[in-house]
């Protein structure tokens, strides 16, 4: 099982967000935590380590995996249109 640890403007984003944001965002990290590449994850282009990003609604989420120390490292959370910025 892996560690889900969010950076700076993911925390930021979260205790700013509405509660039902929040807890849509919360149960999909839940899932990373068992599966951290799920089938609709997709690899980001263009950051010098390994990015991945998940849906959720119409919010993207970009995070980073460390498999040795089992760490999901959250490190962005906005809408589709600002998140790739």
């Amino acid at each position: 099982m892996f560690e889900v640890k969010l950076d700076k403007q993911a925390d930021k984003f979260l205790r700013k967000c509405e509660k039902i944001i929040f807890d849509r965002i919360v149960r999909k990290f839940e899932e990373l935590k068992v599966n951290p590449i799920p089938h609709d994850s997709k690899r980001v282009q263009g950051y010098r380590e390994p990015t991945f990003r998940i849906r959720i609604g119409d919010y993207r989420a970009l995070y980073r995996l460390n498999h040795d120390e089992r760490r999901i490292v959250v490190v962005k959370i906005d809408k589709r249109s600002k998140v790739y910025m």
